[in-house]
C-alpha cells in the first residue's frame, strides 16, 4: 500500500497558511473589541475610524518596503524578524490605553501610534509570501496557494469575530489582545526552524519535486539585479493591477472595519449574536478564495494567463458589486447578512487572480511588485475606515456603504486592460 507524501513546498506553505490565519486574528480583534473600547475609553465613532485607519496607514505605506525587505533579506529572516514586532504591538494595544495613558487625548494618540506600528509589522507578510509562492511552486500554479493563504486570513477573521466577542463579554476587551500572543511565538519559531529561502536548500526537497518547480522558468522575467525593482513602479500592468486592487479592497475594508458595527447599530443584533453572524462573510470567503484560485490556475493552463486571471477577477468584482447593493437594501436583517456574505465571498473569488497575475508579470521581483500592488489595495482602507462614519452621519450607513458597488464595477473594467501574459522586462542594473 502506497503512502501519501505531502510535497515539501506544501508543508512549508502550511506554516505560511497558519501565519496568515494568525495575522488576521491579531489585527481583526480591535474591530470587535472596539464596541466596548469606545464607551469605556470615551472614543467616538469618527475617532475610532481614525484609529482603525492608523493600522491601514502603517500597513499600506510599508507594503513596498516590506517587499523590498523580503527581496533583500530573504523570506526566512524577514518573516521571523517581523514576528516579534507583531507580538509586542498587539500586547501594547491592550495595555497602553486606559492604563498608561488615561486622558482622552493620550488614549487616542497612543492608539493611533500603536495601531500604526501594528500595520507596519504586518505589512511584509503577503508580499513576502507571494515571493515564496513564486520560488517554491511551479509556473502557472501560483493562484491556488495565494488563494489558500486568503482562505487562511478569512478563517482567522471568521474565528476572531465570535471568539473575541465571547472573550470580551466575559473577560474584557483587553484580554482579546493578549490571547493570541503565545500562538504567535510558537508559529514564528516553527517558521524559523523549518523554512529555507530557496527550494534547493531544503533538506527534504527531492530532485523530482525540484525539477517540477523549476520547469519552464526560462520564459519568465529574469533577475538582473536587486535594484531593478524600482522599474516596477512604471510598469503599465503593475500600475493597472494596483488600481484594480484598490477597487476590490474598497469592499474588503468595508467588512474589515465597519461590518461588525453595522450589524450592531443598524441591523440591531446583540454583541454575541453579531460575533457569530459577522463571521459568515469570512467563512464564505474562505471557501470561495480557494475555489477562485483553483479556477484561475485551471483557466491559465487552458487559455493562458491573460484570460485565465482576467475572467475570475471580473466575475468576482461584478458579483461583489451586485450582492453589496442588494444586501444593503434588503428588508430582512438575516437576508441582508446572507447577501452581504455573498458579496464578500465574491471578492475572495477574485483574490488569487491578482497575486497570480502579478507573479506572472514580475517573476523574481514578485515581493516588491506585490508590495506595490498591495499598497494600492490598502489605500482603499485608508479611505474607507475614516470616511464611512463621516458619510453615514450625512447620508446614512446604507448609502455610504453602497459606494462600494460603483468602485467594484470600475475595478472590473480595469481588468479588461491588464495583461498577465506580458512579463516585466527590466533593464540591467547593479546588484
Amino acid at each position: 500500500m502506497s503512502t501519501l507524501v505531502i510535497p515539501t513546498r506544501w508543508r512549508l506553505f502550511s506554516i505560511l497558511f497558519l501565519l496568515s490565519f494568525l495575522s488576521y486574528l491579531m489585527r481583526q480583534n480591535i474591530h470587535v473589541a472596539g464596541e466596548f473600547m469606545m464607551p469605556e475609553l470615551g472614543i467616538s465613532e469618527i475617532e475610532m475610524g481614525w484609529i482603525y485607519a492608523a493600522f491601514i496607514w502603517g500597513y499600506a505605506l510599508c507594503q513596498l518596503p516590506g517587499g523590498i525587505l523580503g527581496k533583500r533579506l530573504g523570506p526566512r529572516l524577514a518573516l521571523a524578524s517581523i514576528g516579534l514586532v507583531w507580538v509586542i504591538t498587539t500586547a501594547l494595544t491592550g495595555w497602553l490605553p486606559g492604563h498608561i495613558f488615561t486622558t482622552g487625548s493620550g488614549i487616542i494618540v497612543s492608539l493611533l501610534i500603536v495601531r500604526f506600528l501594528v500595520g507596519v509589522a504586518h505589512a511584509p507578510i503577503y508580499p513576502i509570501q507571494a515571493a515564496v509562492v513564486e520560488r517554491w511552486f511551479p509556473v502557472g500554479h501560483w493562484a491556488l496557494p495565494n488563494a489558500v493563504s486568503s482562505t487562511g486570513l478569512t478563517l482567522g477573521a471568521a474565528v476572531a469575530q465570535p471568539l473575541v466577542a465571547v472573550v470580551m463579554v466575559y473577560w474584557g476587551w483587553r484580554v482579546s489582545f493578549y490571547l493570541f500572543i503565545p500562538l504567535g511565538l510558537v508559529l514564528f519559531m516553527l517558521w524559523w526552524w523549518y523554512a529555507t529561502d530557496e527550494p534547493a536548500d531544503h533538506p527534504s526537497m527531492t530532485a523530482v519535486e525540484l525539477a517540477h518547480i523549476q520547469k519552464s522558468r526560462q520564459q519568465l522575467t529574469q533577475d538582473v539585479g536587486f535594484g531593478a525593482w524600482k522599474q516596477l513602479i512604471k510598469n503599465r500592468d503593475t500600475v493597472l493591477l494596483t488600481c484594480a486592487y484598490f477597487a476590490e479592497n474598497y469592499i474588503f475594508y468595508l467588512f474589515f472595519t465597519w461590518f461588525f458595527h453595522y450589524l450592531v447599530t443598524e441591523l440591531g443584533f446583540s454583541i454575541l449574536e453579531t460575533g457569530f453572524l459577522a463571521s459568515l462573510p469570512w467563512l464564505s470567503g474562505a471557501v470561495m478564495a480557494s475555489l477562485g484560485g483553483y479556477t484561475c490556475d485551471a483557466l491559465c493552463a487552458r487559455v493562458g494567463p491573460r484570460l485565465g486571471c482576467r475572467i475570475p477577477a471580473i466575475i468576482g468584482l461584478l458579483g461583489a458589486g451586485i450582492f453589496l447593493y442588494v444586501g444593503l437594501y434588503a428588508t430582512s436583517p438575516y437576508t441582508a447578512v446572507l447577501l452581504l456574505s455573498l458579496c464578500f465571498a465574491s471578492t475572495q473569488f477574485a483574490e488569487g487572480s491578482y497575486w497570480s497575475a502579478q507573479t506572472y508579470i514580475a517573476g523574481p521581483y514578485t515581493a516588491p511588485a506585490c508590495g506595490v500592488m498591495n499598497t494600492g489595495g490598502n489605500l482603499a482602507g485608508i479611505v474607507v475606515a475614516p470616511s464611512m462614519p463621516y458619510l453615514a452621519a450625512h447620508i446614512g450607513w446604507v448609502a455610504a456603504l453602497s459606494t462600494g458597488t460603483i468602485v467594484a464595477f470600475v475595478g472590473a473594467i480595469l481588468w479588461l486592460f491588464i495583461r498577465a501574459d506580458q512579463p516585466f522586462r527590466p533593464a540591467q542594473v547593479a546588484s
